[in-house]
């Protein structure tokens, strides 16, 4: 397959899609992950276990489990105010996305279980019409896809574990437009794709029926995007073919407990995103670019940090047919105040979320859960070093509703 550079690499990294979390990483991709906002590591009955902890799967019920969710993301307009002038305010487009989940649950074989879920990790899209922010980020656009293969053991009844594959597909594409006047502009155009492998490792442990402890890792992957950049700037020939860059799905440890009060589930989430790996974006080309092209060429610093998420989770069954579900989370995002830029304009936020499953036979239930993602607005003081950024940042955001089937046989 031809591979061509993406275009999200250009413009920061977008894997986040999306991008209602820290950075452009994709936790909730289940209705009860989404419900739960994100503190579901230790507690997952649904067959979306085979995802979020597959050692988990041992201790579920006997027999196959499959579980199709569809999640609708709308991404409300981002607000750029300008501390210098006005003219160089802005709005970005609102964004609106349909993201489909799988989840697989074997049966027992011997102390083994075999889990599968394909699911959208990171992702990013942030597009700006007004001409300031045009500049850089006309249209970044990442869509990232995971295959996860799990196979889990269970040691005794107390402690499992478990171990799989991360096959990563990736797409992007980065625009950007600057009109200088008298036909003088400048362009860029990229866009590609790329396939790469991880892992991820789980364990649980139940000291007691009631409690349950977890640990998660999922490993970071470079996204190493290369095929075929268009550039275009005043007074220097125009530049079509080979081009390359590294984007990293940033590794995230999970640490979580969950405690059974009769009918009602309480979990408490951790988890750190190693952002530090993002610490620039260097594309390269088949020649040494020269005049004013060179602004596509410089290595620009990212300089991420790591950063820290606390998750609340509570699940109450509500009688043999409702289940309800209702969570709470803090999310700090991992972006520099000098390094932060239009294609990503995060901020911490807090989130908010609830759901229900409906237990409509012994083979069929039904899900739905919405969260509201609040996105901190954003000023970057003047004297933060941004060669981009004098102003502040508003409004965003994210809204999610899942729904989903799952059957068992």
């Amino acid at each position: 397959m031809t591979k061509k550079i993406s275009l999200l690499a250009v413009a920061t990294l977008l894997v986040a899609t999306t991008a209602y979390c820290s950075g452009y990483r994709i936790p909730e991709q289940s209705v009860n992950s989404t419900a739960l906002s994100g503190a579901y590591a230790a507690h997952t009955p649904g067959a979306d276990a085979s995802y979020f902890n597959p050692a988990n799967m041992a201790w579920q019920e006997d027999r196959w489990q499959l579980e199709a969710d569809l999640t609708y993301i709308n991404l409300p307009s981002v607000t750029y105010t300008d501390r210098t002038t006005a003219a160089n305010n802005g709005g970005s487009r609102t964004e609106d996305f349909l993201v489909p989940q799988l989840f697989i649950v074997s049966p027992t074989y011997g102390n083994f279980r075999f889990g599968f879920a394909v699911t959208h990790p990171a992702g990013l899209s942030k597009r700006w019409d007004a001409a300031y922010p045009r500049r850089s980020a006309e249209d970044f656009t990442l869509k990232v896809t995971e295959a996860n293969p799990t196979v889990s053991y269970q040691f005794c009844d107390r402690f499992a574990l478990a171990a799989g594959a991360r096959l990563l597909y990736a797409t992007g594409e980065v625009r950007s437009f600057r009109d200088y006047g008298g036909g003088l502009i400048a362009r860029r155009d990229l866009e590609g794709d790329t396939t790469e492998w991880g892992y991820n490792l789980a364990l649980t442990a139940k000291p007691i029926e009631a409690w349950t402890v977890s640990a998660t890792y999922r490993s970071g992957v470079n996204l190493d995007l290369e095929g075929d950049a268009r550039l275009a700037a005043p007074a220097a020939p125009p530049y079509s073919g080979y081009a390359a860059v590294r984007v990293p799905v940033p590794a995230v440890l999970t640490l979580a407990t969950a405690y059974t009060f009769d009918r009602t589930t309480v979990e408490l989430t951790y988890d750190k995103t190693f952002w530090n790996a993002y610490d620039k974006l260097d594309f390269n080309y088949s020649y040494a670019l020269s005049g004013n092209l060179l602004a596509f060429d410089n290595p620009v610093p990212k300089n991420w940090v790591n950063t820290e998420a606390y998750r609340i989770g509570v699940t109450h069954q509500l009688n043999d047919s409702w289940t309800l579900m209702a969570g709470f989370a803090i999310d700090r995002n991992p972006v520099p105040d000098n390094t932060l830029g239009f294609e990503l304009p995060d901020a911490d936020a807090r989130l908010y979320s609830c759901g229900a499953r409906y237990k409509y036979s012994d083979q069929l239930d039904l899900g739905v859960g919405y969260l509201y993602d609040d996105k901190e607005s954003r000023t970057i003081p003047a004297n933060a070093g941004n060669s981009t950024i004098d102003g502040t940042f508003t409004d965003g955001g994210a809204h999610l509703l899942s729904v989903a089937a799952q059957y068992k046989f």
